[in-house]
């Protein structure tokens, strides 16, 4: 496995490979790699012959600066999991070398970059779209793997990628989640024991709407999954919503094709996000 850390030695290895043909996909991450990821490599594996995964810690998508210090960066144990998991190389680059000048960043991502996690994250997706962009030019992958868990983030991105016309198909892989449900996260590792108890309810109450989708009304599923988040102590819920799935507005009718429902709360000091496709 070829560990890169400059775009220079990026393209060295990209370039001869996508010469002769070899479709590349990319997984970008942020590190503190966990199961979830490694799906992720294990289904671009099916569609592309050079799998990269990319580790940065992108600073300009964090909101809270404690946030970005205490964000988990267990190196070794990342490039043992990609190793072990058949990852052909791992694009380390600094933060001067994504960075290496004061620029500005802003494109029109549509009306969805301001529910959600927009309204609790001011800037995030200008910040996430801005280093994934970069990423794209570094690398030039055919295809690039992203995780259903960040739902919204998703989007962003296919917007992105719309706007700026890029040859990249991007896919959206399922939620690995652990034994009782919680959402597979690099955040999870904050989680005091109780904390980790108290969890599960994101996964109860998204679980709880989709087996009773057909049973009550959209307003009535709402209710109920948010009721549940008043009877724990130690959690404090953000959103919990049924929307469209292709413009995150709030869903208005059962019927409309695409239906997903999003929870985002903070669990102890943990803020965890989770969801659900109903259909």
């Amino acid at each position: 496995m070829e560990i890169l850390k400059t775009k220079i030695a990026l393209e060295t290895f990209v370039s001869p490979l996508k010469a002769i043909g070899k479709k590349v996909a990319l997984v970008p991450t942020m590190g503190a790699l966990h199961n979830g990821h490694i799906s992720l490599i294990d289904l671009a594996k099916q569609s592309a012959d050079i799998i990269i995964c990319s580790i940065f810690v992108n600073p300009t998508q964090f909101t809270d600066l404690k946030d970005l210090e205490k964000y988990p960066r267990p190196i070794e144990h990342d490039l043992e999991m990609l190793k072990n998991a058949g990852c052909d190389a791992v694009f380390m680059p600094s933060v001067d070398e994504m960075y290496p000048k004061e620029e500005h960043w802003h494109i029109d991502l549509g009306p969805a970059e301001f529910l959600l996690e927009g309204e609790f994250r001011k800037g995030h997706y200008q910040g996430v779209t801005q280093i994934v962009k970069k990423l794209f030019d570094a690398v030039k992958p055919d295809i690039a793997m992203f995780g259903q868990k960040d739902f919204q983030q998703v989007l962003m991105i296919k917007n992105m990628v719309a706007h700026f016309h890029l040859p990249i198909q991007i896919v959206t892989c399922p939620i690995i989640r652990e034994s009782d449900g919680l959402a597979m996260s690099s955040r999870n590792i904050h989680l005091l024991s109780l904390d980790r108890e108290n969890s599960l309810v994101l996964s109860k109450a998204l679980k709880f709407v989709v087996a009773h989708f057909n049973d009550n009304s959209l307003r009535k599923l709402e209710e109920s999954a948010k009721a549940l988040f008043e009877l724990i102590d130690g959690v404090e819920l953000d959103y919990f919503t049924i929307a469209n799935g292709d413009n995150l507005q709030p869903a208005q009718s059962k019927n409309e094709h695409h239906l997903v429902a999003l929870v985002a709360a903070k669990v102890g000091k943990t803020r965890l996000i989770d969801n659900m496709i109903i259909k």
